[in-house]
């Protein structure tokens, strides 16, 4: 897509420091990492969601999310690490991107960053549910 900066590193058309590609997909250091070795994973071709994403290249890019994330381990003897997916709302470029940052237990991080709430009861709970699993089908 004419524009995307994401499109244009997967094409080799804009720098970024790759740490792996394959047919699919390409994982290159986010240039504002949340921590050093902050990773991203994107597929090569444009889909601005999880939703839009082909099942068979969804399978692709987070296989090589798994992979990445061992490697954060092993090269970077993290203990372990964070993976997020932001989707529309605090998606920073309008094309998928899977973030794979390195922790360390003391970090620093604290998790997100908004309220937890609670269901007023069980009946609220299964009307939510019941919602879900209609537009499921």
């Amino acid at each position: 897509m004419t524009g995307c900066a994401f499109c244009a590193i997967a094409a080799g058309h804009k720098a970024a420091a790759r740490v792996f590609e394959e047919q699919r997909c390409v994982a290159f250091l986010d240039a504002r990492p949340l921590f050093l070795g902050h990773t991203l994973v994107v597929p090569r071709d444009h889909h601005e969601t999880l939703i839009d994403v082909p099942p068979e290249t969804l399978a692709a890019v987070f296989d090589l999310v798994r992979r990445v994330a061992g490697a954060l381990e092993a090269g970077l003897s993290c203990q372990g690490s964070f993976v997020a997916v932001n989707n529309r709302v605090s998606q920073s470029v309008p094309h998928l991107h899977v973030h794979v940052v390195p922790r360390t237990k003391g970090d620093g991080l604290r998790g997100f960053f908004w309220p937890r709430q609670s269901y007023a009861d069980d009946a609220e709970v299964e009307d939510f549910r019941r919602r879900i699993a209609l537009a499921m089908r």
